[in-house]
C-alpha cells in the first residue's frame, strides 16, 4: 500500500483519488481472503467487480472507480498489464438529470443562511465552483481588480478562471479582513502555518506563513500535529457547509434534494437560460468535454420535450 501511495503521489493524483484507489485495493484484497495481488489476475478482478454489481448493487461510476484503482495497481505498482475483462457484469448506468433550483428557490435558500456559510453558498452559485474548490480558495486566488477567481488544481488537476460576482465583493472583502485578523493572531502566537500545494514549502520556505497563501475560509480552531506539536489552520470542514445548505433548504420549504452541488447545477442552467454560449459555460465549470456540459440543456426543456399538456387547453 505504501508503494501504491508513492506511485499515486509521484504522478500528482489528488489526495481524494489516492484515498479512493487505496480503499478499493484493500477491499479487493479482503474479498480474495488476503491474497497478495501479485498472485491474482483477471479471474479475481472479474469476480470482485461482478460482486460489486450483483451483490453490492453499486452504481456504474462506483464500479468504474474500483476498476480504475485496480488497473492503476497492476500497471503502475506491480508492472503488469491486465488482460481481457469481458466477463465482468457491468452495473447499470442510470440516465439522470441534475437537480436544479429556480432563481426564487436559490434566493430562498440563501436568505435562510447567514455569515460565512451564506457567502460560501453564494460563491458556489455565483461562480460555479465545486464545494472542494470553494473550501480551498486562497487569498491569492481572488482578484478584486479583474473581478476574477482562479481555481487551482480543480478536478482533473486543471486550473481555470471564473467570474467573481460583483454583488459579493463587499462580503468577500469583509471575510478576508476577518481571515487576516485570524492569521495575524496565529502569527502572534508563534504559528500561522498553512499547508501549501506541490511541496512549495521546500522551494519557498516562508510560503506557509505568508498571508497570500492563507485560506479565505479558515477553520475555527487550529490543528495540531500529534508528532511535532506544530499548530496550523486548515479550511472550514466540508460537512459544516453541507449541513448548512441542507438545513437552509428545509427551512425554505424546498422539497428538492438540495446539496452544495445543486448550486453549481443551478449556476450552469441559469446561465444557459440567460443565453450564454455553452462553450463559455464549459470553461467556467472546468468540464473537459462539452458533452458533460450538454446535460444542462435537458433541464431547460419544458415538460421534458417542450410539449404543452392537452389539459392546459381545456
Amino acid at each position: 500500500m505504501d508503494q501504491m501511495r508513492d506511485a499515486l503521489r509521484s504522478r500528482h493524483y489528488s489526495r481524494r483519488t489516492e484515498q479512493a484507489y487505496t480503499l478499493w485495493v484493500r477491499r479487493y484484497i479482503r474479498f480474495n481472503h488476503l491474497r497478495h495481488p501479485g498472485e491474482m489476475g483477471e479471474r479475481e478482478i472479474n469476480a470482485f467487480l461482478t460482486d460489486l454489481a450483483v451483490e453490492k448493487r453499486v452504481s456504474a461510476s462506483t464500479q468504474n472507480q474500483a476498476l480504475a484503482g485496480l488497473l492503476f495497481l497492476y500497471r503502475n505498482v506491480l508492472g503488469r498489464e491486465v488482460g481481457d475483462l469481458g466477463g465482468v457484469i457491468r452495473a447499470r448506468k442510470p440516465q439522470r438529470i441534475p437537480v436544479v433550483m429556480t432563481r426564487d428557490e436559490v434566493r430562498a435558500v440563501l436568505a435562510a443562511m447567514d455569515g460565512q456559510y451564506r457567502l460560501m453558498a453564494s460563491l458556489m452559485y455565483g461562480t460555479g465552483m465545486r464545494l472542494s474548490e470553494c473550501l480551498r480558495l486562497r487569498v491569492l486566488d481572488v482578484d478584486f481588480g479583474a473581478l476574477e477567481i482562479t481555481v487551482h488544481d480543480g478536478k482533473g488537476a486543471k486550473d481555470r478562471v471564473t467570474v467573481m460576482p460583483e454583488s459579493l465583493v463587499p462580503a468577500l472583502r469583509a471575510q478576508m479582513r476577518n481571515a487576516r485578523r485570524v492569521h495575524e493572531r496565529d502569527l502572534a502566537d508563534g504559528w500561522g502555518h498553512v499547508a501549501v500545494p506541490d511541496a512549495l514549502d521546500r522551494k519557498y520556505p516562508n510560503a506557509p506563513w505568508e498571508w497570500r497563501w492563507q485560506f479565505v475560509f479558515p477553520q475555527q480552531k487550529r490543528w495540531i500535529n500529534p508528532t511535532t506539536r506544530e499548530q496550523g489552520r486548515h479550511h472550514v470542514d466540508a460537512s459544516l457547509i453541507q449541513r448548512e445548505v441542507r438545513d437552509a433548504a428545509r427551512r425554505a420549504d424546498i422539497t428538492k434534494h438540495v446539496s452544495c452541488h445543486t448550486l453549481r447545477h443551478s449556476f450552469a442552467t441559469h446561465l444557459l437560460e440567460a443565453g450564454y454560449d455553452i462553450r463559455t459555460i464549459q470553461e467556467l465549470l472546468g468540464h473537459k468535454d462539452v458533452s458533460t456540459t450538454m446535460i444542462y440543456t435537458h433541464v431547460l426543456k419544458r415538460g421534458g420535450l417542450e410539449v404543452r399538456s392537452p389539459v392546459d387547453g381545456l
